[in-house]
């Protein structure tokens, strides 16, 4: 079994692989961010730190639980605010993810276990992973996705990419680069062929 890491920036289009990947025999893809909201839910060890540390803000919804947009806008619009959150939430997400390795190696059904991550490369995957791919979006195809389909403004969206890696980092820690700026048949075909080739290799 070979685990890949998948990243790349907000609005690259990650979604739409990660479910053709899931539906691939021997293949189990997670969401470090289903992961995350999972580790922040009332009742958790992660969930009582950041109500210590961000209680007085207004980011919960009145069964406790945290309102995601507001929450999305307090860490994305202060960076010290943002490393906080990181700093609480990624180690219990870790946690998960290499108990989940560890327990797919040891069953050994699986011939691929994804895991996509916006942080992948800064949370430092990669001495986890087997190696990592990068879903290659171009900024302007980003924003319009952005607009469209989360209603972001312009500045919302300035904001987000400032706080994300520049292109060049990310392509100097993925062994696959994956181009996503035409159509989803192209981008497959790309997934289809590393596919073929890694099973060949």
């Amino acid at each position: 079994m070979r685990f890949i890491g998948i990243t790349g920036g907000v609005g690259a289009g990650k979604s739409q692989i990660l479910s053709y990947l899931a539906q691939k025999p021997g293949v189990r893809v997670m969401l470090a961010d289903e992961i995350a909201h999972e580790q922040m839910e009332p009742h958790t060890a992660c969930y009582d730190k950041i109500k210590e540390h961000f209680g007085k803000l207004d980011i919960f919804r009145e069964d406790g639980s945290f309102d995601r947009r507001k929450l999305a806008d307090v860490i994305f619009s202060d960076d010290a605010r943002r490393r906080e959150m990181n700093r609480i939430v990624h180690p219990a997400v870790r946690e998960y993810v290499c108990a989940q390795l560890e327990k797919e190696r040891k069953e050994g059904r699986l011939s691929l276990l994804v895991l996509e991550a916006a942080l992948l490369i800064e949370e430092h995957y990669d001495e986890i992973c087997d190696e990592l791919w990068y879903i290659y979006t171009r900024e302007d195809v980003r924003r319009e996705r952005l607009k469209a389909s989360r209603g972001y403004s312009d500045e919302k969206v300035d904001v987000i990419f400032a706080s994300q890696l520049k292109e060049e980092i990310y392509r100097a820690h993925c062994s696959e680069v994956i181009d996503n700026n035409g159509a989803l048949e192209e981008t497959l075909a790309q997934i289809d062929d590393i596919l073929r080739r890694k099973a060949n290799g």
